[in-house]
């Protein structure tokens, strides 16, 4: 039995309201309708960001020349003013305070602050916070490391833990990074973010100032680092995670279902008014437990009458949102003919535009579809269709026999249209006035598999059957369908096949539906399976364990954080003659009466890379044949040789001491260089065969200056108003 051409009463579909005489066209240059923008503050940080910044490379890329000298005279006055200021007590007191810069503090808030995200599954937040500080590590632990060798204050005691080339002050910089990724990711926008704000700016004065009063940042340091930790995630969050897309919210709800109050409300009846001429009334969420890849929406309009339109707002979080379930899928299933992701916002919102028309054409009881509006350009559009007013879902719904009919001959006539629906469940069937009604065809495909149209029968059978009793059900399918149809639909309904509203209805009755209509039949059917393996979703499952055992390393174990190595100084040799990364390396060990420095690097041999703290400072080499890490020397104020024979002493008083362990595969050589105040140790480790000659190189390699010296060409930069040490108390 064929659907009446005049099921649908066309009299009763709504003219779309026209409130304008014609609709508007944005002109060009003009924004849309809810514009991507960093506001006013972001704008001015990214302005501070570059004038610092650019400010600071002018200045220090050259080393302590010019005016770099006078800006670190200035700096470092206040930072002797500071200090001379210093109360009984003061120093413990300022420990305190500074001690959310430490390393140690670092290190436990980034990954808690992971593994919070990853609790509350706000995963895109979780990427930018990712993002950012990375990007922060990169650019102010590296690049800016890089081109500004600035060593820490002049001539006062560095009195706190303190890592690599002082300018920008990456510990104030990744703390202040963290304050911002923690209120833009977990605190609610609004009062509380605000309130979150002013305290955060107290905690990062009070530490800024702190370190400088310390002696291990230098005012101009902390500035530039602080400005960069707001900018770098400040703007990742505002451009990635805006508030109208990605509130931060503790209220239980789908986060599919977006805010449609505020700056989005107001956009949404801008654009229905210049886009279509509607004149909206009220805009009101509608429907919202039966979805969960959009924002239905109540669209009241003024006229005479006053009419009501369906919408559905789509975002590109819901872009994303699919894109992750399908993916799931793949990992799960295989990827199935018709699970592939859409590539932008525009394309899914037109392809449900489009499907409504094909419904529509094959004669369907669907809504009529009036176009769609653009919010914001590839991020946020708008459908609009005919709102069924007066219709309850199949679920609430009286099932008769009427509804069962109209129900199969739906399947029917999506089977000779050449259409699937893919989505038959409770929350997309309506009745209204006794009759079926099909929403919601969003992934409505166009000529399926077999498999799928199967799957489309048995869902249908299976929802008409929750209201009602799967015989009569059964008996009334097999006047539209053969029973080896059905038998196959009921074949292939199975896990994945079955909406997941539908499966939560069917437990909630403590009712197997699927059993009992497979009871009816003549024959039990052969279950068809949904298992696809296919080299694509091997590669994606060994990236998938690849990521999870990475995400482990970095949030659980530590191993992979970005912050297993502070103080990493970037220099490409450390030259003798070249003063600024020796004087760093002088105030590493501050009582040391010589620093060591790289006399020539001998054929084979590179510096890998130096790492400068406070109390320790390392210098790894590379050797083409020894391998990655071939020699470490560790710079400290003391060392115990132990059972060391000794090996001589030169005219400096310098001791030296050597300890050589050999197995079958490595020979290592440990070289103790005891100063005056400090030790130098040095350990060695080759093949046997290399063992000699690479020993042999080892005094062309390393060489030693004075304490004198630096401070002499220190005193000269500055014409005397420079010392490298700390005056001796009184």
């Amino acid at each position: 039995m064929n659907l009446p051409t005049d099921h649908v009463d066309h009299a009763r579909v709504p003219e779309i309201p026209s409130g304008t005489p014609r609709r508007t066209r944005r002109p060009s240059g003009e924004p849309p309708a809810l514009p991507r923008h960093l506001q006013v503050s972001g704008v001015g940080w990214l302005l501070a960001t570059a004038v610092l910044v650019g400010s600071a490379l002018l200045v220090f890329a050259g080393g302590l020349h010019g005016v770099a000298v006078g800006v670190t005279i200035a700096d470092d006055a206040v930072v002797s003013w500071l200090q001379g200021l210093g109360a009984p007590g003061s120093v413990r007191i300022f420990r305190v305070l500074a001690w959310p810069s430490s390393w140690a503090f670092l290190n436990a808030v980034g990954p808690a602050l992971l593994v919070t995200l990853l609790v509350l599954r706000r995963f895109r937040h979780l990427v930018v916070a990712l993002m950012a500080f990375t990007v922060l590590q990169v650019v102010a632990g590296i690049l800016l490391a890089t081109w500004m060798h600035r060593p820490r204050p002049f001539g006062v005691r560095l009195r706190a833990d303190w890592g690599g080339w002082a300018m920008p002050s990456l510990q104030m910089t990744l703390l202040t990074a963290g304050f911002v990724a923690i209120l833009y990711s977990l605190v609610p926008a609004g009062r509380w973010r605000n309130r979150g704000k002013w305290a955060a700016t107290v905690v990062i004065a009070l530490v800024g100032l702190s370190r400088v009063a310390l002696g291990v940042d230098a005012p101009s340091d902390v500035l530039v680092g602080i400005v960069l930790g707001v900018t770098v995630p400040l703007v990742a969050f505002r451009w990635f995670t805006p508030d109208e897309v990605f509130p931060v919210s503790y209220r239980r709800g789908r986060a599919a279902h977006l805010d449609v109050g505020g700056p989005r409300g107001e956009a949404i009846r801008r654009a229905l008014h210049d886009q279509l001429g509607v004149i909206v009334d009220e805009v009101e969420p509608f429907g919202l437990s039966g979805s969960a890849g959009s924002t239905p929406l109540r669209i009241s309009t003024e006229g005479d009458p006053p009419r009501v339109l369906f919408g559905k707002l789509y975002a590109k979080s819901h872009l994303q949102a699919d894109r992750w379930y399908k993916l799931g899928r793949e990992l799960l299933y295989g990827q199935l003919e018709d699970e592939k992701p859409f590539n932008t916002v525009r394309r899914l919102v037109q392809q449900e535009d489009y499907a409504l028309s094909l419904v529509q054409r094959a004669g369907l009881p669907s809504p009529t579809p009036y176009g769609f509006v653009e919010i914001t350009p590839e991020r946020e559009y708008l459908l609009v269709t005919e709102f069924f007013d007066g219709a309850v879902e199949l679920g609430d719904a009286a099932v008769d026999q009427q509804v069962i009919d109209d129900g199969l001959r739906i399947v029917r006539k999506l089977w000779d249209a050449g259409l699937a629906h893919r989505d038959i469940k409770p929350a997309n069937l309506l009745v209204r006035d006794g009759h079926l009604l099909l929403i919601d065809v969003a992934f409505v495909e166009a000529r399926p598999s077999p498999w799928r149209q199967a799957v489309d029968l048995a869902n249908m059978m299976l929802c008409l059957a929750l209201r009602s009793d799967p015989d009569q059900v059964f008996r009334r399918a097999q006047r539209e369908f053969s029973v080896e149809e059905i038998t196959e639909g009921l074949a292939a309904a199975r896990g994945l096949a079955l909406p997941s509203q539908l499966r939560r209805m069917m437990r909630a009755q403590g009712r197997d539906l699927h059993a009992e209509f497979v009871k009816l039949l003549p024959r039990p059917p052969r279950p068809v399976s949904v298992q696809r393996w296919t080299g694509r979703r091997l590669v994606l499952l060994a990236a998938s364990v690849a990521v999870l055992v990475l995400a482990y390393e970095v949030v659980i174990g530590g191993r992979a954080d970005p912050l297993r190595r502070p103080g990493d100084v970037y220099v490409g040799a450390l030259s003798c003659s070249v003063p600024e990364p020796l004087w760093l390396l002088a105030q590493s060990v501050p009582a040391a009466s010589s620093v060591p420095c790289v006399r020539s690097l001998p054929p084979g041999w590179a510096l890998g890379h130096v790492t400068v703290m406070s109390g320790r400072s390392t210098l790894t080499f590379d050797h083409d044949r020894a391998g990655p890490g071939a020699m470490v020397a560790a710079f400290t104020a003391r060392c115990d040789p132990g059972a060391a024979v000794p090996v001589g002493t030169d005219a400096t008083g310098m001791r030296s001491y050597q300890r050589v362990e050999t197995s079958a595969e490595r020979v290592a050589i440990t070289r103790f260089d005891v100063l005056p105040r400090g030790c130098l140790t040095t350990r060695l480790v080759a093949p046997p065969e290399q063992q000699a000659r690479l020993a042999a190189e080892i005094p062309e390699l390393l060489d030693f200056t004075t304490r004198q010296r630096l401070e002499r060409t220190l005193a000269q930069r500055s014409h005397g108003r420079l010392h490298l040490d700390a005056a001796a108390p009184r």
